[in-house]
């Protein structure tokens, strides 16, 4: 079986999931100290249809969770999804502004 190895880029703003030496799926971030704004979440053509992109969004939240000084704005239509199927982390959710 394949190892998953799941890492935050600071540097290029994005967290990523490999598999083996492979990277299959990506989320793009923005960090302005207070929020981050989940804007794109990504998964290598070849690789998609196996929850990756789910994957990579869950260990994601799960490490904003852990830290605690963040809020998520979930730009992503896919992030807004997860939060959505997942509501046991609405708590970590930015509040919307009104338009």
């Amino acid at each position: 079986m394949t190892a998953f190895r799941f890492a935050n880029e600071k540097d290029a703003s994005r967290y990523t999931l490999h598999k083996g030496s492979d990277l299959v799926s990506v989320l793009d971030y923005r960090d302005d100290g207070r929020t981050i704004a989940l804007t794109r979440a990504y998964t290598i053509p070849t690789f998609r249809g196996h929850g990756y992109a789910g994957q990579v969004v869950a260990r994601a939240v799960a490490e904003i969770e852990e830290r605690g000084d963040r809020v998520v704005s979930p730009v992503c239509w896919y992030v807004a999804d997860w939060f959505e199927a997942n509501p046991g982390h609405d708590e970590l959710l930015a509040p919307r502004r009104a338009s």
